[in-house]
């Protein structure tokens, strides 16, 4: 089979295209270089391909300096670009939209977020996301469009925090922290997160590709959660370290992260919140579409696959 990936280069692209070819597919990139550009999506002679995995977009900038259109032009702009591509070509059987959990909820309030949650980001990240999902489920049920995606599968993947070789986010943050031997001052705060290891990552990509799964809307997460007190656990151990994890006052932390707005120092309010709040992302949907009971590997297998990584 032949795939067309958009955002090759990108962390998710820099891994799951190895993956890909190991198991050999012929991969094509298109990005601003590469195989094949945005410039040449419309023109003769372009790849003729299987399916298309569409993993360009606009990262959320945790330092609020990206303007809001910035998101929607790359995030639902060059999705509706490449999914208009996808409907014009019935030789192409699958296509395969990484979103975010952070399109339907920037905070979860009950247990677990599930797939049918009614939409409720904040942000322009997140809001672009969802307009991106929105676009395609109106597209891909448009009279117009019925007849042209009949037979066809279109997957709209949810992942939450991804980690893996060439992450970039708080993750390297804690691990920069605990590999100087620093201690971990969040300790007070207690909550519980999902992950998805890029491991888990390629496993399901590939999945949807070479099997019969029914389109839809579907999370994508590691089976257990953990605190980020336990993450940090994790990270000592894989560096071959004793945690040091103190529990400051939360008052006393939350002042700090004030402080931290107006200074612009590593932690603020924001970074604080996403480091200790409750995102627990149910995986279940998948699971059944794949026909497995867990994932085939841990989130502790995962991390520590990142770890080393960063160490390396």
């Amino acid at each position: 089979m032949k795939i067309l990936v958009t955002g090759y280069h990108g962390f998710v692209g820099q891994n799951l295209i190895p993956f890909l070819k190991e198991k050999g597919y012929v991969v094509y990139g298109l990005g601003r270089t590469g195989d094949c550009t945005w410039d040449d999506l419309d023109k003769d002679p372009f790849p003729e391909v299987d399916a298309i995995i569409h993993l360009a977009g606009k990262a959320h900038d945790t330092k609020n300096t990206t303007e809001a259109k910035t998101y929607f032009d790359i995030n639902k702009g060059l999705t509706i670009k490449i999914f208009s591509h996808f409907i014009q070509h019935p030789e192409i059987k699958n296509f395969i939209f990484f979103s975010s959990v952070k399109a339907v909820a920037d905070r979860i309030s009950g247990d677990s977020l599930k797939e049918d949650e009614e939409y409720a980001p904040r942000g322009p990240y997140g809001e672009s996301k969802a307009e991106a999902e929105k676009e395609i489920i109106r597209l891909a049920h448009s009279e117009e469009n019925m007849d042209l995606i009949k037979g066809r599968s279109v997957y709209i993947l949810r992942p939450c925090m991804m980690h893996g070789p060439g992450n970039k986010g708080n993750l390297n943050l804690l691990y920069r922290v605990i590999s100087h031997n620093l201690p971990w001052p969040l300790g007070a705060f207690e909550n519980k997160r999902s992950y998805a290891g890029i491991k888990n990552v390629c496993f399901v990509t590939e999945k949807l590709i070479s099997q019969e799964i029914p389109s839809g809307i579907y999370n994508l997460a590691d089976d257990e959660v953990l605190s980020t007190n336990q993450l940090v656990e994790v990270i000592f151990n894989t560096l071959g370290k004793k945690a040091h994890i103190w529990k400051f006052g939360k008052g006393l932390v939350v002042i700090v992260a004030k402080i931290g707005d107006k200074l612009h120092l590593p932690l603020d309010s924001e970074r604080l919140n996403k480091l200790t709040e409750n995102y627990v992302v149910d995986n279940q949907k998948i699971k059944n579409a794949l026909h497995i009971t867990k994932m085939p590997f841990s989130t502790r297998e995962g991390l520590t696959y990142t770890i080393l990584h960063f160490r390396d």
